[in-house]
């Protein structure tokens, strides 16, 4: 565990004697992590209703109520975010100190304190701690199908949901790179919620939905009088979003010259109102958004390469529906169970004909065109279950016109150009074309196939391990 993982964590010294306490909340400061003192349990306890300290090192013996009494009452109060305890005490109640271990302290220090030794037992806990809340986390991932309002159990989606996780914590921008309906806003607002702004404000602004001549009004602000019909001094989106973090959705869309601030405002966090003559600091994460493939816009000339690099600190891809096979039940009963409170119906489920067209269809428009033909499944069904008569046209004339023409349509894919190519390169196209037809999904293709994965991993010329 290095050392990023705790430069964010509190320690709270309760120590009585007074130039003891301040020395080590001193010791703990000059070690970059951020450290209160206070000087009996009373006072701790108060203080712990608007400050969440990580660890609390506290003196064995205190006026009032001692180390251990504090020890139980912070676990018996305080079900949620207890924070580790590291006790002080001289060594003649070192029985005393075991006690406090066998409460749940995490370790005990003997005065008189080595402070090399301190610093090192706190970071140590600190490190602890920070490993047991990863490890936490992981499983509730593992055991859970949500997510910040996510719902996922493929591989991809909890590949996804850890990377969120890990960016979370650090404070560079975020490239979220999604097609057209995968839940870009919400993969952000996760993010925004697993991090350390979590409790500031969090705003989202699609950058193709304003006009380019109110863009750097919108994004900086204006004075009163900066221009026709600015009858007063406004806040901007970054100023607004002040301590918190700012999604710009489809930044493929900003104009060049906005692009041109946007890098200026990454580099020095300052933004400077339209019509004002000073600049002013804006502590904002910027998260940004798109559909796009943004290489190919820097290619093109569309899109700023010196940005393109900043923002894609971290770059998290979002799977399309169509890569994701195994949510896409879990999905549907989900959103399914939603429109039923919603509408105050009490449908069952999917029958298995209507679950069989659904997971046929490729859904381009991905999970929201998935929550569009549900909610329209839901509204037209009067039935104890959807029926395939109940969901959209185009998702059940899709599986019928797979049925109807399949050969022609297989042929048609295998051979465009009219050639007629070898066998060995019609099983490739043919392999491609299964593939592409589920998603990517190797195992899944093999099946269809009738040969073993190890078998489509050599006809694709790939490692048997591979994946």
């Amino acid at each position: 565990m290095n050392e990023v993982k705790i430069k964010d964590s509190k320690v709270l010294v309760v120590e009585d004697d007074k130039g003891l306490g301040q020395l080590l909340t001193e010791e703990v400061q000059d070690n970059g992590l951020e450290a209160l003192w206070c000087s009996s349990a009373e006072e701790a306890l108060t203080m712990m209703n608007s400050w969440s300290p990580d660890l609390v090192v506290s003196d064995l013996r205190l006026p009032g109520m001692d180390g251990l009494d504090f020890l139980q009452k912070v676990r018996d109060e305080l079900p949620e975010n207890q924070p580790d305890f590291l006790m002080v005490t001289a060594f003649g109640t070192i029985s005393r100190a075991v006690e406090t271990l066998k409460a749940g302290a995490e370790d005990f220090l003997t005065k008189p304190l080595d402070l090399d030794h301190f610093i090192l037992t706190v970071q140590r806990v600190l490190r602890n701690r920070a490993l047991r809340l990863e490890v936490k986390q992981i499983k509730n991932l593992l055991n859970s199908d949500s997510f910040h309002d996510m719902y996922g159990q493929s591989r991809s989606m909890r590949f996804l949901f850890d990377q969120i996780t890990r960016v979370a914590h650090a404070d560079g921008p975020v490239l979220i790179h999604g097609e057209s309906g995968t839940g870009k806003e919400l993969v952000a607002r996760a993010i925004h919620a697993e991090s350390k702004r979590a409790q500031s404000p969090f705003l989202a602004v699609n950058c193709a939905g304003i006009p380019e001549h109110l863009l750097e009004s919108e994004f900086f602000g204006h004075k009163a009088g900066a221009f026709t019909g600015a009858s007063k001094t406004r806040q901007g989106l970054f100023a607004e979003a002040h301590g918190g973090t700012l999604l710009l959705d489809e930044i493929s869309e900003m104009p060049l010259f906005m692009q041109a601030k946007l890098l200026r405002l990454l580099q020095d966090g300052k933004v400077r109102p339209v019509g004002g003559n000073i600049e002013e600091q804006v502590d904002v994460r910027i998260l940004a958004a798109t559909h796009r493939d943004l290489e190919e816009e820097v290619r093109q000339g569309h899109f700023r390469e010196d940005l393109f690099y900043r923002l894609e600190t971290f770059t998290l891809r979002i799977p399309p529906l169509r890569e994701r096979e195994s949510d896409l039940e879990l999905l549907a009963e989900r959103l399914l169970r939603g429109f039923c409170v919603q509408t105050g119906k009490n449908i069952q489920g999917f029958s298995q004909q209507a679950l069989n067209i659904l997971e046929k269809y490729h859904f381009p428009g991905n999970v929201r065109e998935l929550q569009n033909a549900v909610e329209r499944a839901v509204t037209f069904c009067d039935e104890n279950e959807i029926l395939p008569r109940h969901l959209p046209a185009r998702i059940r004339e899709h599986q019928a016109s797979s049925q109807n023409d399949p050969a022609g349509h297989v042929s048609r894919q295998l051979f465009q150009d009219h050639s007629l190519p070898p066998l060995s390169e019609v099983e490739q196209r043919y392999i491609q074309h299964v593939l592409d037809k589920v998603g990517g999904n190797k195992r899944r293709a093999a099946s269809i196939l009738g040969i073993g994965r190890r078998t489509l991993y050599r006809r694709l010329g790939e490692e048997v391990n591979s994946q």
